[in-house]
């Protein structure tokens, strides 16, 4: 992800830091070092009823830090957010070897500068994460998964629209083309609808989405799964492919929808993901956006990002302030910063 890695004198990993520093989950909060693995942080919040609602992908192999960095989401963005909405605090260090903390371990903090949020998606560009403060949630009581099944990408966008206009707020709302859908065990265009409540507000779903197939416990999770790693996957078997991020509205979704290339659109917020077999035809696809996934070997000569507007400037005050030798990470963001 991101762009290339460039050579250098000195490498700093921060895996190995891996302790739980304080866990409270009547305060709904926890505190983990850099090198927690994802898994085992929802692991040890799953064993008190709790969760932390990303589906990051890498989810098996990520850190607490990579995540944060990369600010990585899954399906239910749509409606808990991404990774800025439940970081609560952080420590960094500097380039000059200064430890610095933003935030603490309350969920309404308001003092000083939120430099947490900051350093989500700043590919380690501007310092070292050392520890991430996070706020939690409550398991919900159930969980489901309506899936429909369309000739046509006009008819999945029409029920989806049907969906977002209602009084029901599902979890997630995906949408594939069949391209995607193949590479999942489907064949038509989908549309994933996850709910979450009591048993009541499950029934009210069901009696909604009666046209639907229903997925409930281990293939509900083996299908948000697939979902959620489908971009690793996806590179995984394709060597020489990319994957492009697109954000558009959520009305202006239809000519992706219907490309040939394997499409998986967050369908509640109008975030893209276009599959590319090749990378090169990836970097002149007339769709734009953000190359976020490439080989590492052809990032350097790749176009990954758009030519920037004027808030480059910003970043790169912000960078010159925090690392103004440009020692970390150089190029990683935007290929500039």
């Amino acid at each position: 992800m991101a762009g290339p890695i460039a050579a250098a004198d000195v490498e700093i990993s921060t895996s190995g830091m891996r302790r739980i520093i304080s866990y409270q989950p009547a305060d709904l909060t926890i505190s983990v070092e850099a090198g927690v693995s994802f898994k085992l942080l929802t692991s040890t919040l799953a064993e008190r009823n709790q969760i932390l609602p990303l589906d990051p992908p890498f989810y098996e192999v990520g850190t607490v830090a990579g995540v944060v960095a990369a600010n990585l989401s899954g399906p239910r963005r749509r409606f808990h957010g991404t990774a800025r909405d439940f970081i609560i605090g952080m420590q960094f260090a500097t380039v000059d070897g200064k430890l610095v903390q933003s935030g603490g371990m309350v969920v309404k903090n308001v003092a000083g500068l939120d430099m947490a949020k900051l350093f989500t998606g700043s590919w380690g560009t501007l310092g070292a994460i050392a520890i991430v403060n996070f706020k939690v949630l409550p398991k919900p009581q159930c969980t489901r998964t309506f899936v429909f099944e369309y000739s046509s990408a006009g008819q999945a966008i029409t029920r989806r629209d049907s969906v977002l206009l209602g009084v029901l707020q599902p979890l997630s709302i995906d949408l594939l083309n069949p391209a995607a859908a193949r590479r999942i065990g489907y064949s038509s265009y989908l549309l994933a609808i996850q709910a979450s409540g009591s048993e009541r507000v499950i029934q009210r779903y069901t009696a909604e989405f009666p046209d639907a197939s229903i997925l409930e416990a281990e293939a509900e999770s083996a299908f948000w799964e697939s979902i959620r790693e489908f971009a690793p996957r996806f590179m995984a078997s394709h060597g020489h492919g990319a994957i492009a991020r697109v954000s558009r509205t959520i009305q202006a979704i239809g000519d992706l929808i219907a490309a040939n290339e394997p499409v998986v659109v967050r369908g509640g917020n109008g975030v893209c993901y276009i599959c590319f077999s090749d990378c090169k035809t990836a970097a002149v696809s007339p769709y734009g956006g953000i190359l976020e996934y490439s080989p590492e070997s052809q990032r350097a000569s790749l176009k990954l990002w758009p030519q920037p507007t004027s808030d480059l400037a910003i970043m790169q005050r912000i960078k010159d302030m925090l690392d103004p030798n440009a020692l970390l990470n150089k190029g990683r963001l935007y290929g500039r910063i």
